[in-house]
């Protein structure tokens, strides 16, 4: 199995308004988001899983959609949770990335939530 990885970054806001009023994410904050995308494959084609450069849709989706953006008004049907991001993001490219296996959204160094096939 062949697997690649690539990371995008992108900075926006979001609150958890579920969460009780003294909990510190229940008020509007930001993170400087990691997306990371993981393909895999059992064969290369012309020696690639997919060229990185095709992933670039994955970059263009959250630059334009996503950052500097208050996640809850662009997302208002979800909870704007990392996990949700992660599944969101996995659901809105398996269809142009067919060898997309995972999802990866990290709000911060030390953490992040994964979707994957």
């Amino acid at each position: 199995m062949f697997i690649i990885r690539k990371s995008f970054e992108f900075s926006a806001a979001h609150c958890l308004e579920h969460l009780p009023k003294d909990h510190p994410c229940s008020k509007i904050h930001g993170h400087n988001y990691i997306v990371t995308v993981e393909l895999r494959s059992n064969k290369l084609e012309k020696g690639f899983v997919r060229d990185y450069r095709d992933l670039k849709v994955v970059k263009e989706y959250l630059d334009s959609h996503w950052d500097h953006e208050f996640l809850n008004v662009m997302m208002p049907l979800l909870v704007p949770t990392a996990e949700n991001m992660a599944h969101y993001l996995f659901l809105e490219f398996e269809d142009k990335i067919p060898e997309l296996y995972a999802v990866e959204v990290s709000e911060t160094p030390k953490t992040n939530a994964r979707y994957e096939r």
